[in-house]
């Protein structure tokens, strides 16, 4: 074999040799953490390394850094990833998790990146990263300093709330230098719909993989629930995410074609539903019940409306002019925006008997924000109807609320825990 040979096989089994090397790191984490402190652990262990590296360094005369700003990037990516990164990684070992885990969830990073670079072609201004980052640190701040009491309402309206904030970071990435424009938050809306709906296809076909491993495991005498609970239901959730997401960008002509069928087969469905709904309100007078759980079933209706509405329009030509559906459609927001109205009347009564509270509170807001979307989505279809207006109007309209929907969860997530008492 010649030299030259003998070099690109070399080239070529690196990519293995670091994969091994880097995978004896959580080994030796597993066993190292019970008996060491995380930090002072990776500090033995880097100045070990300098050492070793300084010696090869010198023996293979490798040039160093030639400028200031060269230094600094060094500088900056050795703090994020073996201070802040493996500082996070051995300290989750030492709290418990598997180091397995870790290591499966840590070597999704690669994936993610890439994913994303293919993705997007889009530019996220310098501005923006430091808002997501400032976004992102200031939810890992709320979410963990407050002295929650156990079982606190307040803490469970953060797990609620949090995630929509953060969706609307998210968004702005996805979206890069286009979110201030109409079309490219409506993009992130498409690809969150579109999103959910590989999820749900992915996460069925999942639920029947499981019960059959289940019931063939069974049949040998083999109790798999441990593992489906540890390794089999969260890896598989959080990869359905990825998975997802890269068939949202690859196969976008599949869902492109299967949305505007799906908000034509269920808008009629949820029209009739919620019109039925309220005439059995008038029939039988009972009010809605206001309880926390029957409160979030009754809201995630309302957000699906205004789901099939955001579909529908952005699926239709915007030359078209009014027909049959759109007329379902009026129907289907004046009668969620009838619903919400009396699911709002019932808070404030409530409210007015027993005070305030902080479920209360939350769910007066959402519905009141609620409130406001539907009434002036119908406001602009009907004018659409009528010939007084377009339908980009409903669109924008859509697009340019976002924005209050984080605001408001952002507000519940740092305000309401001390306004409450953390209860």
């Amino acid at each position: 074999m010649s030299e030259v040979s003998q070099r690109n096989a070399l080239v070529r089994s690196m990519p293995i040799v670091f994969v091994l090397i880097w995978s004896t790191g959580f080994i030796v984490a597993r066993f190292g953490m019970p008996h060491a402190p995380p930090m002072k652990f990776l500090t033995v262990r880097y100045l070990l390394s300098v050492a070793c590296f300084a010696l090869w360094a010198i023996a293979a005369r490798v040039p160093m850094p030639a400028d200031r700003t060269q230094v600094r990037h060094l500088a900056i990516t050795g703090v994020l990833m073996h201070a802040g990164y493996l500082g996070g990684v051995w300290a989750a070992v030492k709290l418990g998790m598997g180091a397995g885990l870790v290591a499966l969830l840590v070597g999704l990073q690669p994936v993610l990146t890439a994913v994303w670079v293919s993705s997007r072609g889009g530019v996220v201004a310098a501005r923006q990263w430091a808002g997501l980052a400032l976004g992102f640190a200031v939810a890992i701040v709320f979410a963990n300093v407050y002295p929650f009491a156990r079982g606190a309402h307040t803490e469970r309206l953060t797990m609620l709330h949090l995630p929509i904030a953060l969706g609307l970071l998210v968004g702005v990435a996805y979206a890069g230098g286009r979110w201030g424009q109409v079309a490219g938050r409506m993009d992130f809306i498409r690809f969150s719909g579109e999103l959910f709906i590989y999820y749900v296809l992915i996460a069925l076909g999942g639920g029947v993989l499981t019960g059959f491993m289940a019931m063939i495991f069974r049949s040998i005498g083999i109790d798999v629930e441990p593992f489906f609970q540890s390794w089999w239901l969260p890896c598989g959730a959080a990869g359905a995410v990825l998975v997802a997401s890269w068939l949202v960008e690859a196969k976008q002509s599949v869902v492109e074609n299967m949305a505007p069928v799906l908000t034509r087969l269920f808008t009629p469905l949820f029209a009739a539903v919620l019109v039925t709904f309220l005439g059995a309100l008038l029939v039988t007078g009972h009010g809605v019940d206001i309880e926390r759980d029957a409160l979030i079933d009754f809201n995630l209706i309302l957000v699906v409306v205004l789901a099939l509405l955001l579909y529908s329009v952005s699926a239709r030509d915007p030359r078209s002019s009014p027909g049959l559906f759109d007329g379902m459609q009026v129907v289907l927001v004046v009668s969620a925006l009838v619903a919400d109205a009396v699911a709002l009347w019932a808070i404030a009564a409530r409210i007015t008997d027993l005070g305030f509270s902080a479920n209360r509170v939350a769910a007066l807001g959402v519905n009141a924000i609620l409130l406001i979307n539907l009434a002036w989505s119908a406001a602009l279809y009907v004018r659409f109807l009528r010939g007084r207006g377009s339908i980009g109007r409903v669109e924008r309209w859509q697009t340019d609320y976002l924005p209050v929907y984080a605001a408001w969860s952002a507000l519940v997530v740092i305000a309401f825990p001390p306004l409450f008492g953390y209860a």
